[in-house]
């Protein structure tokens, strides 16, 4: 699939003419699926582009399992949308493959691109051009029970890893079961490897997480698990996701993104909780941010009118209605600042967590680094190998999958 997604790549299209007011063109949008009221919400915001824009019509189609193997198979059997969702993890490939349109030569100084969180807007640049346009992100930050660590007479979130496996110990046992919620992904450990220095992959886009730097981080995970007992992942307490464990009081305090907000509200209306920015490591504070960009397909005939669409998602119109119900974070400085979640006591932190996040990207081939870690990380944390073998496992297995990828 690389290889005929680099052939589509080189080829040319003719650009078909801007049509008139009486003709309406019509331009295809894909996304995956969301939360029923986000996916009300897209399509709402999709009708007032349609009213601002009499000459164009949105068709907004959700791809809702395999989303990224879908729009790879149709690149490259030439039928993709002309606009769609990239997520950050995705991109590096994809820009490399000479398949989505540059968008460098569509932005006006109108538009205002110095408005976007350049960590954000970074994700999605690739030899010095512009190739999305991030329409939201979340970071991650600390969640924790408030009635809990008033039981455990704890009156402030833990600032440093040393107080937050302090905390957990005091908060095991108690009014939860667990202290901490631990999700032993890559997705959610990556900033702990870079924290003494390590990297999640080298300039060719090789897995490198294992060296002795990046083990210093993940080790105060196991430390925490094996020797503590006081952390928990979600299979020990028999849920689904680390914000269930939390929801459902099995752990006091997990680490979780935005979207945590609206489901313990809405779920859990009990859970009397608040956040804060992710205790520091080796006195760094560290975080991981996760975005997703409109992108545009190369091949798209009618690239005036995608790029229409994609100014009108991503400007400051267009993201203030798509954001300021809470589900999302907005791209733009201003839209946050407008919306005031620079100052909201739940989303305060994940907003200061952008300017150090850690952008959730390894490269050209992120599944061979993610999953060989994944797999191997919690085996380690199981206690079936040491942490320096596990990695090392995992990180030779991965380089060994895209050395043939290549």
């Amino acid at each position: 699939m690389a290889i005929a997604i680099t052939i589509i790549g080189c080829h040319s299209l003719q650009l078909i003419s801007k049509p008139s007011a009486s003709t309406a063109v019509t331009i295809k949008l894909s996304g995956w699926g969301g939360s029923p009221i986000e996916q009300k919400l897209l399509r709402q915001v999709l009708q007032d582009f349609e009213m601002q824009h009499p000459t164009i019509k949105v068709k907004y189609e959700v791809i809702s399992d395999q989303y990224m193997d879908v729009i790879k198979t149709r690149l490259v059997g030439e039928a993709a949308p002309d606009v769609f969702y990239l997520d950050a993890l995705e991109a590096p490939f994809l820009m490399s493959q000479n398949i989505l349109e540059p968008l460098d030569a569509y932005i006006t100084p109108e538009f205002d691109l110095g408005d976007f969180e350049n960590t954000l807007l970074g994700n999605f640049k690739y030899q010095n051009q512009i190739y999305g346009l991030p329409k939201d992100y979340s970071t991650l930050t600390l969640f924790y029970n408030k009635k809990a660590f008033a039981a455990a007479g704890l009156n402030n979130p833990p600032t440093t890893w040393d107080e937050l496996r302090t905390y957990s110990q005091k908060l095991t046992g108690k009014l939860n079961k667990y202290g901490f919620g631990e999700i032993p992904e890559l997705a959610r450990q990556a900033y702990k490897v870079k924290a003494f220095g390590g990297q999640l992959v080298d300039q060719n886009d090789y897995a490198t997480f294992a060296s002795t730097a990046g083990l210093q981080g993940l080790q105060l995970v196991i430390d925490q698990y094996q020797k503590d007992r006081s952390s928990a992942q979600k299979s020990d307490v028999g849920t689904n996701s680390g914000i269930e464990m939390f929801g459902q009081g099995k752990v006091a305090m997990v680490i979780e993104g935005n979207w945590a907000i609206p489901y313990l509200t809405e779920t859990f209306p009990q859970v009397e909780f608040a956040t804060a920015e992710i205790p520091t490591i080796n006195n760094k504070k560290g975080t991981m941010v996760f975005t997703v960009a409109y992108v545009m397909n190369k091949q798209a005939q009618h690239k005036a009118e995608a790029w229409e669409l994609i100014s009108y998602l991503t400007g400051k119109e267009g993201m203030q209605k798509w954001t300021e119900k809470g589900f999302a974070l907005p791209t733009r400085k201003s839209v946050a600042e407008k919306l005031g979640y620079d100052q909201d006591p739940l989303r305060s932190p994940l907003v200061a967590g952008v300017n150090y996040a850690t952008s959730w990207q390894l490269g050209k081939y992120p599944a061979a680094i993610m999953n060989n870690f994944d797999n191997q990380f919690v085996s380690a944390l199981l206690g079936q190998q040491p942490l320096k073998q596990a990695m090392l496992n995992a990180q030779n297995e991965a380089n060994q999958q895209i050395r043939a990828m290549e």
